[in-house]
């Protein structure tokens, strides 16, 4: 069994798809996911418009023929008439996963009154676990990682520390991370000896 996590990286942006401005969500993603993650992992990357049609196939393809375990996207959350990531996510789901899109929210908040004006989902598709990040970089981490106090201390767990754990419970590859960044949590009959 391949023991590597393969995460698609989605970020979905009208004007980074077309060159307007240069895409900060997957260099952010990949930073991240880079400091946070100890086992091995690789990412499929896509930069598309705000097009729902697009953003399904996009998501289906990374699912169905990248054979990714995760697929984390950036942007078209919100309640602009072009922002329908949600929709297009839950169209190609087979289960709901709602605890992250409400945690993603509650974290948020810590740090801006609008987190409520958020529509994130979580859902799994196949063997896959697809979450939808907010679009800022400095967002995405707080809502992977959490709230730290002025001593650095977690004050708020990030919902990536669920992340490993669902991945396991769906069939995926066991994935660990730096517990200085993001400590994975799992029922002590699902932690494997180091």
């Amino acid at each position: 069994m391949n023991d590597e996590l393969v995460v698609g990286l989605v970020s979905i942006s009208d004007r980074a798809s077309t060159g307007v401005y240069e895409d900060q969500g997957i260099p952010a993603l990949r930073d991240w996911l880079s400091s946070a993650l100890t086992s091995p992992w690789r990412a499929e990357t896509r930069l598309i418009a705000d097009d729902r049609p697009g953003i399904e196939q996009t998501l289906i393809d990374l699912v169905d023929k990248a054979g990714c375990h995760l697929v984390l996207t950036t942007g078209g959350t919100g309640p602009a008439l072009r922002d329908v990531t949600p929709e297009a996510t839950l169209a190609v789901a087979d289960k709901e996963m709602p605890g992250f899109g409400e945690e993603m929210r509650r974290i948020s908040l810590n740090f801006v009154p609008t987190a409520i004006l958020s529509r994130q989902v979580a859902v799994i598709r196949k063997q896959a676990l697809i979450i939808n990040l907010p679009g800022q970089p400095k967002s995405i981490r707080e809502t992977l990682e959490g709230v730290r106090a002025a001593d650095g201390t977690v004050s708020h767990v990030g919902i990536f520390a669920a992340v490993p754990y669902c991945i396991d419970l769906i069939g995926g590859p066991y994935a660990e991370t730096n517990a200085a960044v993001i400590k994975a949590f799992r029922p002590k009959s699902a932690i494997r000896p180091q």
